[in-house]
């Protein structure tokens, strides 16, 4: 059972990776109101889902299964993320990730990681694997942490009731499970072959947010 709770562990969001200082791009979304309501949020969600979402579990599942080559992971999704805001924001989120398995899951990987201060994605892969997770499970966390962000952002930009987010989590259950299943796939081949699915609304939004003077969100 001890993989088990790693896992619940590492997909906690109170867990101190710095996740909560980000909305996945909900911040812009209702500020130019294409997110208004709950459906408009389930909309959203499933788009970064199959966008960005797909992209990053099929990252971290990736360096979970091979963290040696997370130098040649890193190029890769840079090259999927044209936006520099996007690219920005993911690394800080990839260094209070390691930063925090420093102390949680300390390892070879994990220190190289440090120093090289890689991606969100490709930090959640490492640290999965010193957690001893599978990546299977790197890439479910990834998922779940793609819908999760922008809908606990939701309740505080938009003032939804967090029993129905959280109902509507719950009902995109079966959907996180099937993408993290489809990244997961990825891992069987090389890098070059990770999707690259694009979500350009996310890129251009993440641009103009990061012009912003006052904001909730870091992204």
């Amino acid at each position: 059972m001890r993989a088990f709770t790693q896992l619940l562990i590492l997909a906690d969001g109170r867990f101190p990776s710095g996740g909560h200082a980000h909305s996945g791009g909900l911040e812009a979304a209702v500020h130019h109101g294409r997110v208004r309501d709950l459906a408009d949020l389930r909309a959203f969600l499933t788009g970064r889902l199959r966008t960005a979402g797909l992209v990053a579990g099929a990252f971290a599942a990736a360096a979970c299964a091979r963290p040696s080559t997370m130098d040649e992971l890193e190029e890769e999704l840079d090259a999927r993320t044209p936006s520099p805001a996007l690219r920005l924001a993911t690394r800080r989120q990839g260094r209070s990730l390691i930063r925090a398995a420093q102390v949680v899951w300390p390892g070879e990987h994990v220190a190289r990681a440090a120093r090289a201060k890689v991606s969100q994605p490709v930090a959640l892969g490492i640290v999965a694997d010193a957690a001893g997770l599978v990546p299977g499970e790197a890439a479910l966390i990834s998922m779940y942490n793609s819908i999760s962000g922008p809908a606990s952002a939701a309740v505080r930009l938009l003032g939804l009731d967090p029993y129905q987010v959280h109902g509507m989590l719950a009902a995109l259950g079966d959907e996180c499970d099937e993408t993290a299943r489809e990244a997961a796939a990825f891992t069987r081949g090389p890098a070059a072959d990770l999707p690259a699915a694009s979500s350009p609304l996310l890129d251009v939004s993440a641009e103009d947010h990061a012009t912003w003077e006052v904001r909730l969100f870091a992204s």
